[in-house]
């Protein structure tokens, strides 16, 4: 404890027993005004009244208290000390002999009036620091529900300086209209803003911000709220979670720091993120179902080290596996990722391993030596321009590597892998796409063959799920879009007609996992939910993406986020489409309808399938032509195998 704190406790002490002093002289003419105690008499209630009180407020904690941040139960505290000193008066007086009021009341007006006297220096502090929350700082609109609105206001008063003073609150459904929340109207609905802003500019205090305090406002009504609050000039910024605002949160790194019991953090907003305009309602998963599948078992990530391989890393982790492989080419990126789970779960054994896919020997003796029981794929190539600029790496990776991470599991007698694709995968105009898709047509084959075939109805079982662009993932458009908007931009955008489907990282891993828990479904040592029939005509899954976004105008609200406004302050700039890319991405083949599944955000396709043997051999040949540096030949035959790549013949005589 802080010598300032020490201070301060003997300060309280010091003050309650003169309270309890003042107390009993006041008691005494309430009870009986006329009457007169003998002098002597004074010099033994006045010190015990003192020495009751100290004695049952320490107990309730009153010399404790935090005055600025006086609750309801310290109230109850301050209440039941006084109850209880003033009966420990009457009994000593009547022990003592001593002279006592005739009024039989006096203990319950002796309570009461100690009661008061002790609340009331303690409800002015309180007042006080409310009415200063609301005389100083930046006049904000609060929207959001009421717990929210009365947390963000709670935390505000427990500012010395508030930096923000709540204006009005506006709520999120029309029940709250009219009512107040601790003294503060709500003004209307959130579907009012627009209204609402315009009488307060018409009276002459409109806010210097709108202030969220909803966490479930997204999407469609997050983005209706951003469009009225920029239509009158006033950013919008998010309230810190229920958590952060809590003071509870805060209380003992503080205390800690040799801050005073109950002092707030400084309140701090932070912007509205692109994901929070994401219309993606929570799908409900099977974590049960994921946990039975992964604990206790030895899992293996390829592609550790990028954005889904490390989300992948995080939730299997968090699953409990019996040990957790890493693997990955990339040297900071496998060190990232180790070093993280190594802090998040130090009890998950696990190992980081350096290695490349497409090292066949390698990889045949690592699978040997771990023997791992689930395998999830998602080591890649995936920058379409990239692979565009060098095609044979991207089919060596992408291709080849699929098949000899799949072999070789295969070989060590692993029960799962998780093959994950890529929208680009259908009808691919890139190279990328369309070694993905030959991937996907191993795996399928593999996975076929091990389903409908009884001699092997207990091996491996491969999934491959098929999703489009992930949220803030290396390489994607937001990030680079965030890094223009710091460089003042222009943010650049290939086509005004340019669509893509997106999904946050989290989500689309949960998915993935979900994915899982349902093609295990039908193993001997796994009792899932029912499997899925389409597995076996050699399906994929396919994760709901919703509905696709136009980049111009993914850009355009990142300019709004920034406080900023397009074509304006930030020049938005076409630069044509790139080697490769397509306008709209495609989740499914025209002649390969997306079927339901019992599983939430779970889609199916399925795609022709072929001979695993044809397959694997076709792959081994495109191989061979790409290590000879032959990449005519190697993209003619990739246009061979993948029929629906429409491989442009320039390229093709480019490459000659």
């Amino acid at each position: 404890m802080s010598a300032t704190a020490r201070r301060r406790i003997l300060a309280s002490l010091g003050l309650d027993a003169l309270v309890a002093s003042l107390a009993v002289p006041v008691a005494v003419w309430l009870a009986a005004p006329g009457q007169a105690p003998p002098a002597a008499w004074w010099a033994l209630a006045l010190p015990a009244s003192a020495a009751a009180l100290l004695l049952a407020g320490w107990a309730g904690g009153l010399p404790r208290q935090y005055w600025r941040f006086a609750s309801l139960r310290d109230l109850m505290a301050t209440v039941a000390a006084a109850a209880a000193a003033a009966a420990a008066l009457w009994v000593a007086l009547h022990v003592a002999g001593a002279w006592r009021p005739a009024n039989p009341g006096f203990p319950v007006l002796h309570a009461l009036v100690l009661a008061a006297m002790l609340a009331a220096p303690r409800a002015v502090a309180r007042l006080r620091q409310g009415t200063r929350a609301m005389a100083y700082g930046q006049p904000v609109l609060l929207v959001g529900t009421a717990e929210g609105a009365d947390l963000f206001i709670r935390a505000l008063a427990q500012e010395r300086a508030p930096p923000y003073r709540v204006a009005g609150i506006v709520a999120v459904n029309d029940r709250q209209s009219g009512r107040r929340i601790q003294g503060l109207p709500i003004l209307g609905t959130a579907e009012e803003l627009p209204a609402v802003l315009d009488a307060m500019r018409a009276e002459g205090h409109p806010p210097a911000l709108v202030v969220l305090a909803a966490p479930a406002l997204q999407g469609e009504a997050l983005r209706a709220l951003l469009d009225a609050a920029e239509a009158h000039g006033v950013p919008v910024r998010r309230a810190p979670s229920a958590t952060l605002l809590a003071p509870a949160a805060a209380e003992e790194p503080r205390a800690a720091a040799g801050a005073a019991p109950g002092a707030a953090p400084g309140l701090s907003l932070r912007p509205i993120e692109i994901e929070d305009l994401l219309d993606r309602p929570q799908l409900p998963l099977d974590r049960e179902g994921m946990a039975r599948l992964v604990q206790g078992r030895r899992v293996l990530v390829t592609g550790a080290g990028g954005t889904i391989g490390g989300e992948l890393a995080r939730q299997l982790a968090a699953l409990g596996p019996a040990t957790l492989t890493l693997l990955d080419h990339g040297e900071y990126a496998l060190y990232g990722i180790e070093l993280e789970l190594r802090e998040r779960h130090p009890d998950i054994p696990r190992r980081a391993v350096l290695a490349d896919i497409r090292d066949e020997p390698r990889i045949r003796r690592l699978f040997e030596e771990l023997r791992p029981d689930f395998v999830f794929h998602a080591a890649a190539l995936k920058h379409v321009p990239m692979v565009e600029s060098d095609p044979l790496e991207g089919l060596l990776t992408n291709a080849l590597g699929t098949r000899i991470v799949a072999d070789a599991a295969r070989r060590a007698g692993c029960a799962l892998m998780v093959f994950v694709s890529t929208d680009k995968a259908v009808n691919p105009t890139s190279v990328m796409g369309a070694s993905k898709r030959l991937a996907e047509m191993y795996c399928q084959a593999l996975d076929r063959a091990a389903r409908i075939d009884d001699a092997t109805a207990g091996g491996m079982r491969l999934v491959t799920v098929r999703f489009g662009n992930v949220l803030g993932s290396t390489g994607s458009v937001v990030p680079l879009f965030r890094r223009q908007l710091e460089r003042g931009g222009p943010l650049t955008v290939t086509h005004p007609d340019m669509r893509r489907y997106f999904m946050t990282v989290r989500e689309a891993v949960g998915l993935v996992l979900q994915a899982s828990v349902a093609g295990a479904a039908g193993l001997p040592w796994f009792g899932g939910q029912a499997g899925v029939p389409e597995l076996k005509e050699g399906g994929i899954f396919v994760l709901d993406m919703g509905a696709p976004v136009k980049i111009v105008e993914l850009a355009r609200r990142m300019i709004r986020l920034a406080g900023l406004r397009p074509d304006e302050d930030v020049e938005i700039r076409f630069t044509g489409l790139r080697p490769g890319e397509k306008l709209f991405e495609e989740l499914f083949h025209g002649q390969e309808p997306p079927r339901a599944t019992a599983f939430p955000g779970l889609l199916v396709a399925t795609p022709r399938t072929a001979d695993a043997a044809e397959v694997g051999r076709a792959i081994d040949g495109l191989a061979l032509l790409c290590r000879r540096g032959a990449t005519a030949a190697a993209l003619a035959e990739l246009g061979r195998l993948v029929p629906e790549f429409a491989i442009d013949g320039g390229a093709v005589q480019a490459a000659e």
